[in-house]
């Protein structure tokens, strides 16, 4: 049965990163679905553009908190049953992959921004701590959570590989961070054409017109 378990371990956290905070959070503190609303896109940045702080630091540690858990009880606990550095990039990777496709969301995820930092975090701390400075210094002088996720993004694997070698961390980093820009392509686009929102920035949720209602 050991042979399975790395597999199990790996459905648990894709199931585990499926679960979009942003809109469970939002509901529960009776805010407009983000998906809804400024970019559409179901994480804590967007949530923030509701105006409510809280929700948004909330949506923020639980996201980050569903990539950490799964690899941290790889690492906790599976070295008994045979689960070491590589189940727990794998784990972590798949955590990641449940908030970019959620099956419990129709598959229509976030960006994986807070949840990809909670991976690094358990995966490698000083890692985690180096990716999240990255993303700080960015944010602080550009004001742009875009492009502090893209620059992060592409330093994170680089890091690792060039302060403690390649492995299987490595590639769990560097596999998230090519999502990662991926996922911002349409960022990317807003910020070369000067459009990109700023951190804090308030948008209007979208008002479905009457003639789209009268037909509903």
């Amino acid at each position: 049965m050991e042979p399975v378990l790395p597999l199990v371990a790996t459905l648990v956290a894709y199931l585990i990163g499926s679960l979009s905070f942003a809109v469970l959070v939002s509901r529960a503190m009776g805010l407009g679905d983000p998906r809804s609303y400024g970019s559409g896109n179901p994480g804590a940045t967007n949530v923030l553009r509701s105006g409510n702080k809280g929700a948004a630091l909330l949506t923020l540690f639980l996201d980050a908190l569903k990539g950490f858990m799964p690899v941290w009880a790889v690492a906790a606990f599976g070295e008994p049953f045979g689960l070491g550095e590589g189940t727990a990039a794998m784990v972590g990777v798949a955590a990641f992959l449940g908030h970019l496709w959620p099956v419990f969301f129709g598959f229509k995820g976030g960006k994986g921004v807070a949840t990809a930092a909670g991976v690094l975090m358990a995966l490698n701390p000083w890692l985690g701590l180096a990716t999240l400075c990255t993303w700080l210094i960015m944010a602080y002088f550009f004001r742009y959570s875009s492009l502090a996720a893209i620059v992060s993004a592409v330093f994170a694997p680089f890091y690792q590989l060039l302060i403690w070698g390649a492995g299987p961390i490595a590639i769990a980093a560097g596999v998230m961070g090519l999502l990662l820009v991926w996922r911002h392509s349409a960022n990317i686009q807003k910020l070369l054409n000067g459009t990109e929102s700023k951190l804090g920035q308030k948008t209007k949720p979208a008002v479905v017109s009457p003639r789209r209602s009268a037909k509903r």
